[in-house]
């Protein structure tokens, strides 16, 4: 099974400093993509942190005996532990933090891994299902009922984390095995795209536009369009081929 990927991030709007970060293994074998926060420096600081430590733990643990399952949870913790140390040389960072989300091809099984609100998204056909489950008040009081998906849309706690890289707490990182097949196409991105666009319109954009760069241009344009508000980050992978990759 080959892989088409890209990946694109953009202020956006209204922020001045980008805080997001990306990044795409060259042999296509993992994706990250993480929101910083925690002021212009610190938010910055920290996504680059973390995407450069879970990049290096899956390159030089790759070929490891460590379950998948294993080796995601260790990059994040890895990941965690290095924003830690950077907050402690670094006071005036001391509240910076970092949604994640990796994408792994790794023995013949896809897995995914996250912490935070930046999301990975399936477009199997038709069909556009987020994978991961948000780490927000936001998403726990939908799951308990409390709130409708409209409410939650607007709510003015619904940046509020639950989880994120950068807390001395973090004991727990959310990873499972993903279901990917022929012609489905992943979106691993960031909230400043989720704010502005709705599921169907990113399904929308998906569906019509099938060159990963082109489609991944879109994206952010139609973000900025609805008004940019935060930092854009998409990373798209197409699956082709009968074998998964890897």
């Amino acid at each position: 099974m080959k892989c088409l990927f890209t990946g694109l991030t953009d202020p956006g709007l209204l922020r001045s400093v980008n805080q997001d970060a990306y990044y795409i293994d060259p042999d296509g074998r993992f994706f990250i993509v993480a929101d910083g926060m925690g002021g212009h420096a610190g938010g910055q600081e920290a996504s680059r942190i973390a995407t450069r430590s879970i990049q290096l733990y899956l390159d030089e643990n790759w070929n490891s005996l460590e379950p998948s399952k294993t080796l995601l949870e260790n990059s994040f913790l890895k990941a965690n532990q290095a924003i830690l140390q950077d907050q402690v040389a670094h006071p005036e960072r001391s509240d910076m933090g970092t949604t994640a989300v990796v994408v792994i091809f790794r023995n013949g099984q896809p897995w995914c891994a996250h912490i935070g609100d930046s999301r990975l998204y399936r477009l199997r056909g038709a069909k556009l299902e987020q994978i991961t489950e948000d780490h927000t008040w936001v998403a726990r009081a939908m799951k308990l009922g409390d709130l409708t998906p409209d409410q939650a849309r607007i709510h003015p706690w619904r940046h509020i984390l639950s989880k994120c890289l950068g807390r001395e707490d973090l004991r727990q990182v959310d990873a499972q095995p993903l279901d990917v097949q022929p012609s489905d196409r992943l979106l691993l991105c960031s909230d400043g795209l989720t704010e502005e666009l709705s599921d169907h319109l990113i399904a929308s954009h998906l569906k019509s536009i099938r060159a990963c760069d082109k489609a991944a241009m879109a994206l952010v344009n139609a973000a900025k369009d609805k008004g940019g508000r935060d930092n854009i980050t998409v990373v798209i992978v197409a699956i082709d081929g009968n074998n998964p990759p890897h």
